[in-house]
């Protein structure tokens, strides 16, 4: 039995991160998908809380022929322990995907398997210009899957992006 990992923010999850994962389903028995940086929400750049990805991962990934695990990592601040950390978060795998330079770097120092994983339509599936559209109340639909669709009006997360897009800079409130 192979078991891998993929990691990412998924701000939101969209379509080519569905083909990444429907990619990487059919080379493995589990998966386990990381949710990074998931204590950050409510930003232009982090909108969606941990809870609310971890939704629209189970939904879109329920039809897929693979055991799936959806894991919130949250960030740390010193990568030679971040390994470790994603270890000690998530079930044991046995090979990663990623394409970020420092994950790959990061994870064969630590001795695992590490495999690149394919990228589709980047100028359009690309969170930030998804994110871009929402914002923008321009068509933002037709580039997740369905389930997330639901997920993002479920939560009005098409509401939170404009505010937190329409933030006043000068101001300093500090909300905590």
């Amino acid at each position: 039995m192979v078991r891998g990992f993929y990691i990412g923010r998924f701000q939101p999850y969209h379509d080519g991160h569905h083909r990444v994962v429907a990619t990487i389903a059919e080379e493995v028995d589990e998966l386990v998908l990381g949710i990074g940086s998931a204590g950050d929400s409510h930003s232009v750049r982090n909108p969606f809380t941990a809870g609310e990805r971890i939704m629209m991962l189970t939904k879109a990934v329920a039809d897929f022929d693979v055991v799936t695990y959806v894991v919130p990592i949250e960030d740390l601040d010193r990568n030679s322990v971040w390994v470790s950390h994603v270890q000690s978060m998530c079930p044991d795998f046995d090979v990663a995907y990623s394409n970020n330079p420092l994950v790959i770097q990061l994870f064969k120092e630590s001795g695992l398997e590490v495999r690149q994983s394919p990228m589709f339509d980047r100028e359009v599936l690309e969170g930030t210009e998804i994110r871009d559209r929402m914002a923008a109340d321009d068509r933002w639909e037709p580039v997740v899957p369905d389930p997330v669709v639901e997920v993002i009006h479920e939560v009005n997360g098409i509401e939170r992006i404009q505010r937190v897009n329409d933030s006043d800079s000068n101001s300093h409130e500090d909300v905590t």
